[in-house]
């Protein structure tokens, strides 16, 4: 997939006699940054993890591979619709519960790089992919889901929010996160929980570059 920042492969997955596509991401082919730890594939991993934590389903199927170019992450290929993207499908209210639920995925998982291209339609609804630069302890937003800030968040996605707070962190989160990149999950989600509002970027300074 030439286009990445990162080395990243469409691939073929068989298991039991059936086979799908999938997106490879190893660790040998990312491109090392000042601000994150090599391994972001861990990240992806968590990321999926996060996602059913809350039970959104926001994430495609993420797994642990070593494949080709070794250890990485493998996650479903999404057979979605290439030209629909965050600013198209906020035109439609009727994905806007789903795009919500993103929006705040976003907020706990401090995602530091959710592009309108990362929100991908597929046949049964809108995932949340590319997410490797989550879970930072600084505080990293960056983020074009801004429509909703200064609206109430829903109640229920707040009581799955709460929920999610009050136990314990999902074993195979901790095995994958540092110890204050655990503290500072945990603290976004806590904050997160007690907020009546999406939050609002009035300064315009968390968006993404480039931002689709």
């Amino acid at each position: 997939m030439p286009w990445s920042s990162n080395a990243t492969f469409l691939v073929e997955v068989t298991h039991a006699g059936e086979t799908s596509l999938a997106v490879y991401k190893p660790e040998r082919g990312e491109r090392p940054l000042w601000d994150f730890p090599r391994g972001l594939f861990k990240r992806e991993l968590a990321a999926w993890h996060l996602s059913e934590a809350l039970r959104w389903g926001l994430v495609p199927l993420t797994v642990q591979r070593d494949g080709p170019y070794g250890e990485g992450s493998l996650q479903l290929f999404i057979q979605a619709d290439f030209e629909q993207h965050y600013f198209t499908l906020h035109e439609d209210p009727a994905h806007h519960a789903r795009l919500q639920r993103i929006c705040l995925f976003d907020l706990i998982a401090n995602n530091a790089d959710r592009k309108s291209g990362h929100c991908l339609l597929g046949p049964d609804g809108i995932y949340a992919v590319d997410n490797g630069l989550c879970f930072h302890v600084e505080p990293k937003l960056r983020t074009v889901i801004w429509e909703f800030g200064g609206t109430p968040i829903p109640p229920e996605m707040r009581a799955d929010i709460r929920r999610f707070a009050r136990g314990s962190l999902p074993k195979e989160i901790t095995a994958l996160l540092e110890p204050d990149e655990q503290k500072a999950l945990r603290a976004r989600a806590t904050a997160l929980a007690t907020t009546d509002c999406f939050p609002v970027d009035s300064g315009g300074h968390r968006y993404p570059w480039p931002p689709v």
